[in-house]
């Protein structure tokens, strides 16, 4: 993981709500740990067709949608089955963040420990977001909050340990590993 204190990019916005982990990443794509290559089956069945053709009416394949690093999504979002799969899938595809006024606490519980930021924020401010497609935003961690580049705030809350591990870009292993020090001068005394 690389160390995140700031993102910066436009919206992609899908407004649906209780996308659940299955629409992100089908259960038929979970045969492998291997995080790399998962961005390909991120909302497989939503971007394409039975024969594994791209879906030229999907957001997801427009032209103007790859390389956007937010996702912004409707309420309820990541709900269903507890799949790391999901996180890395998204993480895969290229988001680095993913915001909904409402994100289903397992999930985010993996998202934050792979790296993935996830955001939830009061439901009129969400409104905001989702009203705007495509807008710029720059997601602040040390500061824990959001805006565009018209003036437009908003603050957020992330688990402490989570906010640090993200901003050190180490998982929670990673952290452990890098307080050996300090945990071996302590085992001695």
């Amino acid at each position: 993981m690389n160390p995140i204190t700031r993102i910066q990019s436009t919206t992609l916005v899908l407004p649906q709500e209780n996308i659940d982990t299955d629409q992100i990443i089908p259960a038929r794509f979970l045969t492998t740990t291997e995080r790399t290559g998962l961005g390909r089956a991120a909302f497989y069945d939503w971007r394409y067709d039975g024969e594994g053709h791209e879906r030229a009416d999907s957001l997801l394949n427009a032209p103007e949608s790859r390389g956007r690093a937010i996702l912004v999504a409707g309420r309820n979002f990541g709900c269903g089955s507890s799949r790391e799969h999901a996180p890395w899938a998204l993480l895969d595809y290229g988001f680095q963040a993913v915001i909904s006024s409402e994100i289903a606490d397992i999930f985010r519980s993996n998202a934050l420990k792979n790296g993935l930021v996830a955001i939830v924020l009061a439901p009129d401010q969400h409104a905001e977001l989702l009203a705007r497609p495509g807008i710029e935003l720059c997601i602040d961690l040390e500061s824990m909050s959001i805006r565009d580049p018209h003036g437009w705030r908003a603050g957020f809350t992330l688990d402490a340990f989570a906010r640090r591990c993200l901003m050190m870009g180490v998982d929670q292993l990673g952290y452990l590993l890098a307080q050996r020090a300090a945990i071996e001068a302590f085992e001695e005394r």
